[in-house]
């Protein structure tokens, strides 16, 4: 199901595409940053400093957005500094629910409260739009600092290092022009290209988006078929992050729930050696969970699949 905040109020909405039948996605609303120092963010945002026990994450393990920001997290040494509240799996009509009857989701430990968007209503109670994950929380001022997984990532990248010690860049100075080139290449036909074939409510809206996802994957595919094993700079950059939300989710449920189904990625002999070697970082392996992944896309798109039959398969989640 589908919905959002109106004014502070919840309103369900029954459909995800708009009148001419295409997904559209929304912009992120909160766009605060978090920096060493406090002072402002790399485009001028209003910030808050650094602290450690300050900031709190909820996230989903289903959604690929919020997945960015747990994979960071883990990158990053973060996990005693910023706690996590993981979203039960079902997405009814109450949008994400902080239920903790789901193994691996936790409630919402800070507040009790029933669902995420009471965390934004508190944040701002007369806000309107969309309620999504990931959400960097600000326990102190009680205030959601940012919702947009591309910002959330790099606050993360490099906000607490002087916290931690860890210095690991995985959007570094040199490399950032290439980095930003391939995010717009992927961005628009693969990460949201999916969802706009999966929520399309028309064979015309459809047809539109399924070519250029595979078109795109194609492109990636040749472009890791020289010898390379990351994205850019041979190197693990959060291009490689952002792509690898993407393509875990891709055999299990986008091919057959989203009817991406031209090809599998187990098909595609250097994007499924790149998909089975990020997924075997250690920092990365114990961020997915298919359990949760599978659950929320074949159980809550009740209008993609009315018998919320989960599909046991593929036999091979990843294949190797």
């Amino acid at each position: 199901m589908a919905g959002l905040l109106v004014d502070g109020n919840w309103t369900q909405k029954d459909e995800f595409a708009e009148d001419d039948g295409k997904f559209k996605r929304e912009d992120s609303a909160f766009r605060n940053w978090i920096t060493a120092d406090g002072g402002s963010g790399p485009d001028g945002q209003e910030a808050v400093e650094a602290e450690a026990g300050r900031f709190h994450l909820y996230v989903s393990y289903a959604c690929p957005w919020a997945h960015r920001a747990l994979i960071f997290r883990h990158l990053k040494g973060l996990e005693d500094l910023i706690p996590v509240s993981v979203v039960h799996p079902h997405m009814l009509d109450h949008g994400w629910e902080l239920k903790d009857d789901f193994p691996g989701a936790t409630g919402d430990p800070l507040y009790g409260k029933s669902y995420l968007h009471e965390i934004y209503t508190r944040a701002k109670p007369d806000y309107s739009g969309k309620v999504t994950v990931p959400v960097l929380w600000d326990t102190q001022e009680e205030m959601i600092v940012n919702n947009e997984s591309a910002e959330v990532i790099r606050i993360f990248n490099s906000a607490f290092n002087e916290i931690t010690g860890n210095t690991s860049d995985f959007y570094p100075e040199a490399l950032r022009g290439e980095i930003d080139e391939v995010n717009a290449r992927v961005y628009e036909p693969v990460n949201n290209g999916v969802y706009k074939c999966g929520f399309a409510e028309s064979q015309e809206a459809y047809d539109e988006n399924i070519t250029p996802l595979f078109d795109t994957l194609d492109w990636l595919e040749a472009r890791l078929s020289d010898g390379r094993d990351f994205l850019v700079g041979n190197q693990l950059t959060e291009a490689d992050i952002r792509l690898f939300t993407t393509l875990i989710r891709f055999d299990p449920v986008y091919f057959v729930h989203f009817k991406c189904n031209l090809k599998m990625i187990r098909q595609y002999d250097a994007l499924n050696a790149y998909l089975q070697r990020i997924y075997e970082m250690p920092e990365v392996k114990p961020t997915v969970n298919f359990d949760h992944i599978k659950q929320h896309y074949y159980y809550s798109h009740k209008h993609i699949n009315p018998y919320r039959i989960v599909p046991q398969g593929p036999r091979d989640l990843v294949a190797s």
